[in-house]
Parts: structure tokens; sequence; C-alpha cells
């Protein structure tokens, strides 16, 4: 594949700006198992795009077809690509990313369903409609856990009733937790596996409590690690989409 059509599969702008920053020496390339990076000013040089590394303007990236990637979403960003009040989350991902060319309307990487504004944990991202579909469907009924802070203390009813089922105002049919259990005088562990518009904070307060807090720790089999922190990023290993794909039959 020619240089700059892999630069544009990355996100680096139209073919015609991917040649030029090519061609004015902003381009290194390391070849899987290479040393140092090469300086590379032929736009139309052929590389094999799989394990290749590359250096734009001093910035390292590596290639990679489709993008999946995980994000702590701290408090105070919208999932959206045209937030309202807050900043939007895409804001903390660099511009490739938010770029990549797509079928769809919307160019880049997409959130695989939403978390509000004041809720923070793990996010996952991709450019892949059906990995998209599969994350966000509540037909894949792909468990999602919840850490909850609740304005009052929990009791055995109110965590049986998020068993049972709670009936929601826009729903006559009960909405049941796939699990829960307290965790401390004031905490639930929460594990859902639809996602209706603000769901746990409803199902919460339906039960006769209120979220003051709400964290998500885990997608499928994927855990948020430890040591990603608010506002980071970084691509999942295979390991990690085979986690979070277990459970999402496709």
């Amino acid at each position: 594949m020619a240089l700059q059509d892999i630069l544009f599969t990355q996100g680096f702008g139209t073919r015609r700006i991917c040649a030029g920053l090519v061609q004015q020496g902003y381009v290194s390339v390391a070849r899987p198992g290479d040393g140092a990076p090469c300086a590379c000013t032929d736009p139309a040089q052929a590389f094999v795009p799989d394990g290749l590394r590359f250096w734009v303007q001093g910035a390292a990236w590596e290639y990679h077809a489709r993008a999946y990637l995980m994000l702590h979403k701290p408090a105070g960003v919208e999932c959206s690509q045209k937030p309202s009040t807050y900043p939007s989350v895409y804001t903390l991902l660099p511009a490739p990313l938010r770029s990549r060319p797509s079928k769809s309307a919307v160019a880049g990487v997409q959130a695989t369903g939403r978390l509000d504004q004041d809720t923070t944990g793990l996010l996952l991202l991709s450019d892949d409609g059906q990995f998209i579909h599969r994350m966000a469907s509540p037909k894949k009924h792909v468990p999602k856990v919840y850490e909850v802070a609740a304005k009052h203390a929990v009791d055995a009813a109110q965590v049986r009733l998020l068993l049972e089922g709670v009936v929601l105002d826009d729903d006559p049919r009960p909405v049941r937790a796939a699990a829960c259990e307290r965790i401390g005088e004031y905490g639930l562990r929460l594990t859902l596996t639809e996602g209706k518009y603000h769901q746990v904070k409803r199902m919460v307060a339906a039960a006769g409590n209120r979220v003051e807090r709400l964290h998500r720790s885990r997608i499928g089999a994927l855990d948020l690690p430890p040591d990603l922190a608010p506002g980071q990023w970084r691509w999942l290993t295979q390991v990690e989409l085979a986690l979070v794909t277990a459970q999402a039959p496709a």
C-alpha cells in the first residue's frame, strides 16, 4: 500500500494532504523488526501496512486496520460529537482518531454507547460498525458493571427490588439487574445487560434511593485497568478485544 494511502486510512487528512506531509519530510517509517525509523519523501512508496510503525511530525503511530480503543471517561464531558453543555469526550483523543475515514456519515471513532456527563469509567470506541453494534445493541445483552455511590444507606429490600425488577416510566415491563450486591453501607455494584436512557439512576430511584456518583468498571469480561487514569485512552490488545467480545455474539 502506498504510504500516502496508509496515512489516509489512519486519519491524517485527504490523500493530497498526506502526500504533502510525506513530500515535506514530515513522515518517518520503521518496518516490523527494523531499528531506527527512516525518513521517506515518496508518497507512492509501497509498504506492507500490518505492523508498520511511523512518525508524523514527530508523533509516533502504529498502523491499525480498525481502531478499537478504551478510554477512562472523566466526569464533566459528554459522549457526543456535538455536546450541548460540556466538552465532548472526543476532544480527549488525538486528531487522527477523530478523522479516520468512515463509510458512515460521521468520520472517526465512535463510542459504543454513552455515559452521562457526570458518569465516569470504561468507554469503548471504534470505527468498526459491526463491533459498535455488538457492544451497544440491547439485543446482544453485553453485561456492563456499574459502581454506585447512593445518597441513602442501601438495604436488602432495595437490592431485592433491583434483582426482581422495577418499573420505569417509559416501559411497563419490569427492568431487572443481572446482578446486584451491596458494597459497604452506601454502595452498590450493579450489572446490566441493556442500556436504557439514564437506566442505573432511574432503577435506583425506583428502588427508593438516589445515585450520587456512578462509575462503569467493566464491559463484558474487560475491566477498566487501574493504571488508566481519567481522561487517558489506549488501544485494546487482542486479548482485551477477545474479553470484551466473548459475551457478545456476532
